[in-house]
């Protein structure tokens, strides 16, 4: 078994509320900064050996390489198996469907929701427990415990790249790593909640609204909804598209 015990110490201000911890990118790419965080979450979460594991983030900066260690880590830590988004891309309510879809044990979203993203923005890293739903205030006082007094985490040797892009399975150790595409899932599970046959109907002709997206990743979503799904031109991010995204997902009859 390839994997490394890494010697570190703790960084003060790893307290994560019910949206994670949030930072600036460059606080995060101090050395072992995620690395610690990481292994106070798998250290603080019970049942995770042979458990699925869910990843995956909102394509701000920083999103590919903060996964690339949390797969390593997860390899190292006994998880049987990630499911991360292709591209890296998962959102928020992504993970949560995939979380309860796949009977995985939690999911690690890497977001910051509306904070703006960028070399000089903000990232974010939050875990989700079994019912897809975030972390308790038992598990987040336990990573923000465990945080403090780390002196090592583990992680896989092989620090190669995995292909993020390439739908289907790979290995990393003995660790089934399934890219999945990032929005088959939660479209499915739309279809089980609203009446696409009636939108269909409601957003023809000339009905127009604009979405929400904050610095989030509705975007796929949005797409794969309203133009794939249910039948819309393609938008065009201008003030005079059909639909348009701004920064939720709520019809805005003009």
């Amino acid at each position: 078994m390839s994997v490394v015990e890494i010697a570190t110490q703790p960084y003060a201000g790893q307290k994560p509320g019910t949206s994670g911890l949030r930072k600036q990118v460059s606080v995060f790419q101090q050395p072992h900064y995620l690395e610690n965080f990481v292994q106070a979450i798998f250290d603080s979460v019970p049942d995770r050996v042979g458990s699925t594991l869910v990843v995956g983030g909102d394509g701000r900066y920083y999103n590919r390489q903060a996964i690339q260690v949390v797969l390593r880590m997860a390899a190292a830590a006994g998880y049987g198996r990630v499911l991360v988004g292709q591209g890296g891309i998962l959102s928020t309510p992504a993970v949560s469907c995939l979380i309860r879809k796949y009977g995985a044990s939690g999911g690690i979203v890497l977001s910051a929701s509306h904070n703006p993203g960028g070399p000089d923005g903000d990232f974010g890293i939050k875990y989700n427990v079994g019912n897809g739903g975030p972390a308790p205030e038992a598990i987040t006082a336990a990573i923000y415990a465990r945080s403090q007094v780390l002196t090592a985490y583990q992680i896989w040797r092989e620090d190669l790249p995995l292909d993020l892009e390439r739908l289907g399975v790979t290995k990393l150790g003995t660790m089934p790593v399934e890219v999945v595409d990032p929005t088959d899932d939660y479209a499915q599970l739309m279809t089980t909640i609203f009446d696409f046959d009636a939108l269909r109907d409601l957003v023809k002709g000339n009905f127009r609204f604009c979405i929400d997206a904050m610095h989030a990743v509705t975007g796929p979503y949005a797409r794969r909804l309203f133009e794939e799904m249910l039948g819309r031109p393609p938008a065009r991010r201008s003030m005079r598209c059909r639909w348009r995204i701004l920064v939720g997902a709520i019809p805005i009859p003009t």
